[in-house]
């Protein structure tokens, strides 16, 4: 079996590289976490040990027009009933906050809904990560961040019954929480 130097050095770049965005990923929800003051080490062993590392390719569309969205940056985040490209930045990390942070902090943090369009004269490559708790994790509100004047909103639940939901949904943001919201 013949193994081309090109790409055991790509491995390693990669592999090397996805280390650096565990780590980074990492201090990001320490730092959140203790900003909630939910204090060091709240995720401790729930998280996955393994990172999930979404690379995706996007050629140049000649009609933008035909796919998720226009002419635009790459990226965009749903603000205000609008759809806002989000300018590319070089040496800059765009950090989404995902359903798991808006559950454990009873809304006090927002999930993001974002999208990805085509741009009709330049191909562009994207690495996303994303850092899982475990399946049979239980989510659901912390206490300590749920005043005396309100409710949880989200019952409990292992990170295994949301996937398979979000996954059914296609990961639909206006639908995917759901099954999980507590009704007054």
């Amino acid at each position: 079996m013949y193994i081309c130097s090109c790409c055991i050095s790509s491995r390693d770049i990669v592999a090397t590289y996805s280390i650096e965005a565990k780590k980074l990923g990492l201090r990001i929800l320490e730092l959140l976490s203790e900003g909630l003051g939910l204090g060091s080490g709240f995720f401790g062993d729930k998280l996955r040990e393994s990172l999930l590392l979404s690379v995706n390719h996007y050629p140049p569309c000649l009609d933008p027009s035909l796919t998720l969205g226009g002419d635009v940056y790459g990226l965009q985040v749903f603000k205000d009933r609008e759809w806002i490209g989000v300018e590319p930045l070089h040496n800059v990390f765009v950090v989404n906050i995902g359903h798991q942070l808006q559950i454990i902090s009873n809304n006090k943090l927002k999930s993001t809904e974002h999208q990805a369009v085509t741009n009709s004269r330049v191909a562009r490559t994207t690495a996303a990560f994303f850092i899982n708790p475990l399946d049979y994790c239980v989510r659901e509100p912390d206490k300590s961040l749920i005043g005396t004047d309100e409710s949880p909103t989200y019952r409990p639940f292992q990170f295994k019954e949301f996937l398979l939901n979000y996954l059914r949904l296609m990961g639909n943001p206006e639908k995917c929480l759901e099954p999980f919201e507590l009704h007054a």
